[in-house]
């Protein structure tokens, strides 16, 4: 299915045109009937030459209805712009192609219509003039009669090759379903309808209203009751949930949208080259005069900059500042018009404080209007394209400007979103409808490569100085890391980790710190009275004594200055080689008691020096005896570590 949007001014023959294609009546209301003029918007259907099927949405063309018009063309890809041969070009002409502008449509064809009234020929050269400078340059152009049918069948062909022509949509795409019609149907409870751009909906799905979750109990589209269906597509959804559904709100994929109330857009002005029209325009007629056409800056204007119209991409930066933007706007964007404050950041970037959160992807187009402006006024003044939807703080003095003159180049995409927010997660990338294309730094986080490298590059300055601060201890919590260097994960913390930093026990250490001068004293006269009898550990009283609490014997442990045995027991580094090779010297196999007396220190001491040296691979104990392990000279045990570490993996209570 395709979905193209009709355009235009008021009773140019938008809705008899589309009823003389589909043979079904646009107009819904009583009141349109009667007044033979559309208010809300209407919908009809037919099968093209090809065997497509093509849905109208047919919009008002009078100017207090342009919200509703906008409301309609926000979700089409095409539109199908009608302009009446026998009164041409004329002011809300110019406002909807502005709209169409400011929306980024560039697929579309030109109907001119009346064709039995009057020639279509002056109509026709000035609304392709006047489509051209919108950005609908070269679209296919015709000229038809409703009322006597004259035409209509090249038009379904020109149809046929406008819907072969449009991108085709992304079945995959996360779904975004803006709300143009909600109502109660007895029986079967709340419906919702609205044009699905892209994206896959079933029925089952769980979708997300802003009031909370919903469940879609049955799905038509064209009339027709089907189990799925893709994008683009006009559809009805019957839901259950508690949640009320209004016009201008979406139904979106849980999780895959960001839902918010603030966003930095860059504008592309629309409407500023003297297109505009001024209320004192003529129609065209059937004198073949162009419609509305306001000189430039008269009051037709949009947006001014200066420098003149730059395009629907519009150049940006500090040297093109946007003049005189209002500082209260609506804001459109598929069927939602929502107001929103204005705050110009510099250049053509500015930020929008909408007045209810919105689910929006960087990319997104929304389009400023400005409802205040006198009658005959173009309204429509830009199109928005969202740059960030979860922009930083600017309050700093000269934040904005700093903002600005980076949006102003940026390129929308992870890429520029990292260098903003610096750490993302895939999941939030994707919210923000910039799918990661790079492996993550770390678990599902993503980083901005400079960022990155410099917190790699202060981490070790991180740990020197809480080193010298805390010299007792074996190294910088990870936690503490993770605070120093502002990070909202503590696995990244150990992700930065390059050598000779280390991560163990939760502790980072670049190598083995200097121990403070008075451990240092202490460990030497420790070394001293051990120098004597080298095994012969001594008691926690003489320890404290000697100043070494277990702070300071955790420092002179990690520090390599002493051996820890076990809880309270400690020796100098080495000790554990010496006393296996003096074990080496008994008969094999040996008792805990012969080693006591071999190495001339206490049970206290003997039985917890064999267990580590067990656990060393020096020693294999069978029952009540042991053996020694100790290799030939000149080689390294297989379990051996450096002097001074403890093979227990566990964390020292000292």
């Amino acid at each position: 299915m395709h979905v193209v949007a009709t355009a235009g001014h008021v009773d140019h023959g938008k809705s008899t045109l589309v009823r003389a294609l589909t043979g079904m009546e646009p107009d819904r209301l009583e009141e349109e009937r009667r007044r033979g003029l559309t208010i809300e918007l209407g919908y009809a259907w037919t099968v093209l030459p090809s065997g497509e099927r093509l849905a109208f949405v047919d919009v008002p063309g009078h100017e207090r209805f342009l919200a509703t018009m906008l409301a309609g063309v926000g979700s089409a890809p095409a539109v199908m712009f009608v302009v009446a041969a026998d009164e041409g070009w004329m002011p809300q002409s110019e406002e909807h192609l502005t709209a169409v502008e400011a929306l980024g449509v560039r697929h579309g064809l030109l109907v001119v219509t009346r064709a039995d009234l009057a020639d279509p020929a002056p109509a026709m050269e000035t609304a392709r003039a006047r489509l051209a400078a919108g950005g609908l340059a070269g679209i296919e152009a015709l000229a038809v009669s409703g009322r006597t049918g004259q035409g209509l069948d090249e038009l379904r062909g020109a149809l046929d090759r406008l819907v072969a022509g449009l991108p085709a949509p992304d079945p995959g795409a996360p779904v975004r379903l803006w709300i143009d019609r909600a109502f109660s149907v007895h029986g079967s409870g709340t419906v919702v309808t609205g044009t699905l751009p892209e994206g896959r909906i079933a029925v089952g799905d769980e979708l997300e209203l802003p009031g909370g979750p919903v469940r879609v109990r049955a799905l038509e589209s064209l009339k027709e009751s089907l189990p799925a269906v893709t994008g683009v597509a006009r559809v009805a959804l019957n839901l259950r949930g508690r949640a009320v559904p209004e016009r201008g709100q979406a139904l979106v994929t849980p999780g895959a949208w960001t839902v918010t109330d603030l966003v930095d857009v860059r504008l592309s002005p629309v409407g500023t080259d003297g297109r505009g029209a001024g209320p004192g325009g003529q129609g065209a007629g059937a004198g073949g005069q162009g419609a509305g056409a306001g000189a430039p800056g008269g009051p037709g204007r949009g947006l001014e900059v200066p420098g003149g119209r730059e395009g629907a991409e519009g150049r940006e930066g500090p040297g093109a500042p946007v003049d005189r933007l209002p500082a209260r706007l609506t804001a459109h964007i598929g069927s939602a018009a929502v107001v929103c404050s204005v705050r110009p950041l510099g250049g053509r970037v500015v930020r929008l404080r909408l007045a209810r959160p919105l689910p929006l992807h960087v990319g997104d187009v929304l389009l400023l209007r400005d409802p205040g402006r006198e009658r005959g006024e173009v309204r429509v003044l830009a199109g928005a394209s969202v740059l960030d939807v979860r922009p930083p703080s600017v309050s700093r003095r000269g934040a904005a400007r700093e903002r600005a003159a980076e949006l102003a180049g940026a390129v929308p995409g992870a890429a520029a979103l990292l260098r903003t927010h610096r750490l993302l997660r895939a999941g939030e990338l994707r919210a923000m409808g910039c799918p990661p294309a790079d492996e993550p730094v770390c678990g599902d986080w993503h980083a901005d490569p400079e960022h990155w490298s410099r917190l790699v590059a202060r981490l070790p300055e991180a740990v020197r100085r809480y080193a010298a601060g805390h010299p007792l201890e074996p190294g910088m919590p990870v936690e503490a890391a993770r605070h120093a260097l502002g990070l909202p994960d503590r696995r990244l913390v150990a992700a930065l980790v390059r050598p000779p930093l280390s991560v163990a026990d939760g502790r980072i250490s670049g190598g083995r710190p200097a121990l403070p001068a008075p451990v240092a004293r202490a460990v030497a006269r420790l070394g001293t009275e051990l120098s004597a009898r080298p095994f012969l550990a001594p008691e926690a009283g003489r320890l404290a004594e000697l100043g070494l609490g277990p702070r300071e014997l955790a420092a002179a442990v990690a520090a390599g200055a002493l051996l820890r045995v076990a809880d309270g027991i400690v020796l100098l580094p080495g000790a554990d080689v010496r006393a296996a090779r003096v074990l080496a010297r008994l008969p094999q196999p040996f008792t805990v008691s012969q080693a006591r007396q071999a190495l001339g220190t206490s049970r206290r001491v003997a039985v917890p020096l064999l267990e580590h040296l067990d656990r060393r691979g020096l020693t294999e104990r069978d029952g009540d005896h042991r053996r020694c392990r100790l290799p030939a000279p000149g080689t390294v045990p297989p379990n051996h570590r450096k002097s001074g570490q403890t093979s227990h993996s566990r964390t020292s209570p000292y």
